[in-house]
């Protein structure tokens, strides 16, 4: 029988989501507080921050973490436990941070009943260790990916990367950040007090049975889309912000949803950077969208006493959408309140970002083929995944440029491991400046065409492929995702692909292709 505390509690929670403290996330403040100008709204709660990851340095200089895969329970909704997975607490991960030119190793223990995988979405490493479907981690077992950081300061994250069950295992908890640091003297010019005025938002979405659990029914048109926003974990959240500026290193870590992002008061914001590094130079912006694995960092400006909601708004455009099939079906016409600033009355200055941030050569493509993706509904150039088909084969060191075109009047986005790559353009267009940098995840509205700059570096291999997909993890459990090999000139692939493992995707009840 469910608790009837329990069903009030929920009753209601896709207007008013409350807060709850997050396992495994920090919310102790400095016993010297500041005084600020009111009290909370009714049922917010502290931001929980991700702590940094404990690490060791070896004789030979590796950074070594640990990570352990486990289930736990936590209140994402106050007063209500949930059964939650998470890296090394209860739900999300600690935030790994290592330097460019680091070696790192990361042993992760599988704690769970289930085979599951780590990803370490945007980073540049060889392929037996990006953490895809050929790196399955069994229950009981250990998986110790090692590589040296060849790319510079950025906001990354890892999550599950299982075939079949990437969606649910996120929707579980399963996200955490990697940041990147570099000794570029602009970083020490930005916000870089981590948790202080250096703030990460792992933004997701969820959804819940009346006796508090976690909903997986899976909608076969919008997969798990919640009703329920949170923010590092938790539901309904505020920020004490005790600077004039903080940077806030926005992920949108939910399986299917889109935002479109914005402050209450409509004021503007400065990013700084996109998925892969710094822009050339901050963005002024009101709106930010961002699809799902997308990041963003912004610099917030704040007056003392200020009080600024951060808010999704829906998509006036309907993100391309046409009539015959309803935005509010993906959730584009939903608004929810991410997190609110609440500003100190006293605040510690902070310089604005410098108006030069980082060189970014673009990638030559003259005389460079063009490859072609075709999105159906969960499908690329009408195929779905199959784990012993490689789709592509790429030299290393070769510019391409990758035409993307999505051809359904539905939600779709592209992401490519291992690499960074430049938008070239957008149905001929020149990208938006937020677009302008370093991406390895973009929104391809409907019937639209994205052209990437791509070029895979430093690591080839013949048998361990990269995978390329949609984001919506959805899609990619239903077999949106493709297969390509990083080879030297010349070189031919084996004939066994990864473990050997695997095979065409089936899944029951799938949309068509």
């Amino acid at each position: 029988m469910s608790d009837p505390t329990r069903r009030t509690v929920l009753r209601g929670l896709a207007a008013v989501p409350v807060a709850a403290a997050a396992a495994g996330c920090s919310t102790t403040e400095s016993d010297h507080r500041p005084s600020f100008a009111s009290a909370p709204p009714a049922g917010k709660r502290p931001l929980p921050i991700p702590p940094l990851a404990k690490s060791t340095v070896t004789d030979d200089g590796t950074r070594r973490f640990d990570l352990d895969i486990r289930a736990g329970t936590t209140q994402i909704v106050a007063g209500v436990t949930t059964p939650t997975w998470g890296y090394s607490g209860a739900i999300l991960g600690p935030t790994l941070r290592a330097k460019h030119g680091e070696t790192v190793a990361v042993r992760v223990r599988n704690s769970l009943g289930e085979v599951t995988s780590v990803h370490w979405h945007g980073m540049h490493l060889p392929a037996i260790f990006d953490g895809g479907p050929h790196q399955p981690i069994m229950p009981g077992g250990t998986w110790t990916p090692t590589w040296t950081v060849k790319q510079p300061a950025a906001t990354l994250w890892y999550h599950p990367h299982a075939h079949g069950t990437t969606q649910r295992h996120a929707f579980r908890g399963l996200a955490g950040l990697f940041i990147i640091d570099d000794d570029d003297p602009v970083s020490r010019e930005l916000p870089h007090d981590y948790g202080v005025d250096d703030v990460p938002l792992i933004v997701q979405d969820k959804k819940f049975t009346p006796n508090g659990n976690l909903d997986e029914r899976d909608d076969p048109s919008a997969g798990l889309l919640g009703s329920t926003v949170t923010t590092n974990g938790i539901a309904d959240t505020y920020l004490n912000v005790t600077t004039e500026r903080v940077r806030l290193r926005v992920l949108n870590g939910s399986t299917v949803r889109f935002y479109n992002l914005g402050f209450d008061d409509d004021s503007e914001f400065e990013m700084i950077a996109c998925d892969g590094g710094l822009l050339e130079a901050p963005a002024r912006l009101r709106r930010l969208r961002l699809t799902p694995g997308e990041r963003a960092e912004i610099i917030v400006t704040m007056r003392p006493g200020l009080t600024r909601v951060l808010r999704a708004y829906p998509f006036e455009d309907d993100n391309g959408i046409q009539r015959s099939q309803p935005a509010a079906n993906f959730g584009l016409a939903d608004t929810f309140d991410i997190v609110l600033l609440r500003a100190a009355n006293t605040l510690k200055p902070r310089p604005a970002p410098p108006t030069a941030l980082a060189h970014i050569p673009p990638i030559d493509t003259n005389g460079a083929a063009t490859r072609t993706f075709l999105f159906g509904q969960v499908s690329i150039n009408g195929a779905t995944m199959d784990m012993q088909r490689i789709d592509v084969q790429t030299v290393v060191d070769t510019p391409e440029i990758w035409a993307v075109t999505n051809g359904v009047n539905g939600v779709h986005n592209f992401h490519v491991h291992d690499t960074r790559f430049r938008v070239i353009d957008i149905d001929g267009q020149a990208p938006p400046p937020e677009l302008a940098g370093w991406k390895d995840t973009v929104n391809v509205r409907p019937f639209s065409t994205v052209r990437l700059a791509v070029r895979f570096s430093d690591y080839t291999d013949a048998r361990w492929p990269y995978m390329y997909h949609c984001h919506l993890m959805y899609h990619e459990d239903y077999g949106m995702m493709g297969q390509f090999l990083v080879l030297r000139p010349g070189e031919k692939p084996d004939s066994v692909i990864g473990q050997g493992g695997g095979g065409p995707h089936h899944e029951h009840g799938a949309p068509p292709r």
